[in-house]
C-alpha cells in the first residue's frame, strides 16, 4: 500500500507549509486526486487517520478529496474522451494514438488553518 508513503509525502510538505507561516495547527486539507493516479482514496483516507494522528500539528485534520476526471485525448480526431469508459482507443474513430490530458494528477489545492 504505496498510500502510507503518500500520506508521509503530505505531512512533510504540509510540516514545510506550517514553519514557513507559522502555523501551529491544520483544521483540513484538501487533495485533488485523479482517476489514473493509482492513490486508492479510501487506503489514502485510512492511512490519513493513522499518520496524520502522529504528528500535534495535524492530528485530528479533515482530509478532503477532489476527484479529477480522466479524460484522453485522440491525435487523429482531436475528440476528448472519458478515460475509464474507453481506455486507450478512441471511441470516435477507433484510432490508438492517444493521450491523457488529465486525471493522473496529485495536488494538495488547499488548507483551511484553526486559529
Amino acid at each position: 500500500m504505496h498510500e502510507l508513503g503518500v500520506v508521509f509525502h503530505i505531512i512533510d510538505d504540509l510540516k514545510e507549509v506550517a514553519a514557513d507561516n507559522n502555523i501551529e495547527k491544520i483544521a483540513s486539507v484538501t487533495i485533488q486526486l485523479g482517476e489514473v493516479s493509482s492513490v486508492i482514496p479510501h487506503f489514502l483516507t485510512d492511512a490519513w487517520k493513522w499518520a496524520s494522528s502522529k504528528q500535534k500539528f495535524v492530528a485530528g485534520t479533515k482530509l478532503n478529496i477532489e476527484p479529477i476526471p480522466a479524460i484522453t485525448e485522440c491525435s487523429d480526431c482531436g475528440k476528448q474522451y472519458g478515460t475509464i469508459a474507453h481506455g486507450r482507443i478512441c471511441p470516435f474513430c477507433g484510432s490508438e494514438k492517444t493521450y491523457l490530458v488529465q486525471g493522473n494528477e496529485f495536488v494538495i489545492k488547499e488548507l483551511e488553518v484553526e486559529e
